[in-house]
């Protein structure tokens, strides 16, 4: 593991946030065993984070999109009182949109969870210094959401019921919509994510994270 020095300021210090009680202690030990970091202190949910940045103003946050409360709303919540704040989502979705959507909301890096440590200790150095972070990987998948921004409301909408496993006719009458409609935006869908069957195009909405699995 490649040892960062601490900065003429001191080691960046870093809230953890993650509700798993294991990836917690582990993100905790591996940013208290670093010299150039230093755990400011840990939180489990929106509410706690919150308040916890609040409390300890840390340089660089880390958090998983999934807490409860939102791991989202928790950066919007954050970054409306503290537009300054440097924040790091840190979790298991690669899907683009869910990137999109954590950058959008304020977030200034994105690390999946099996990232190597040394990879979670540049990023929070670099965000620390002002600069933002986003693996190469996850910057090409980024490049590559067009397709699925394409899709409006409405095809997201009927998106999420088709992958569901939702009929045309059960979302035709929980959409409020005729099933000629339904079929309409489901062919639209199909297209625009350029596969040819209802069920390719609900592997391609989740690994996109246009959706979440059910």
């Amino acid at each position: 593991m490649h040892a960062f020095p601490p900065s003429d300021n001191g080691p960046v210090s870093v809230l953890v946030v993650d509700d798993h009680p294991l990836v917690l202690a582990g993100l905790a030990a591996l940013v208290d065993s670093e010299p150039g970091l230093a755990l400011a202190g840990q939180a489990v949910d929106a509410d706690s984070a919150v308040a916890a940045y609040e409390r300890l103003r840390p340089a660089v946050m880390l958090i998983d999109l999934h807490i409860p409360g939102g791991g989202l709303a928790t950066i919007g919540r954050i970054r409306a009182t503290h537009p300054q704040a440097r924040i790091v989502v840190i979790t298991g979705s690669e899907g683009e949109e869910d990137v999109y959507r954590a950058l959008m909301a304020g977030a200034s890096g994105y690390l999946l969870k099996t990232a190597d440590f040394d990879q979670i200790a540049l990023c929070v150095q670099q965000v620390a210094s002002g600069r933002n972070y986003l693996p190469p990987a996850l910057a090409a998948k980024l490049a590559g959401r067009v397709k699925g921004n394409q899709l409006s409301p409405r095809e997201l909408e009927i998106l999420h019921y088709l992958s569901a496993g939702k009929s045309n006719k059960v979302i035709a009458r929980v959409a409020g919509i005729g099933v000629g409609t339904v079929k309409y935006h489901v062919n639209n869908i199909l297209s625009k994510l350029n596969v040819s069957c209802r069920t390719e195009a609900a592997s391609v909405a989740v690994k996109r994270g246009l959706v979440h699995p059910f």
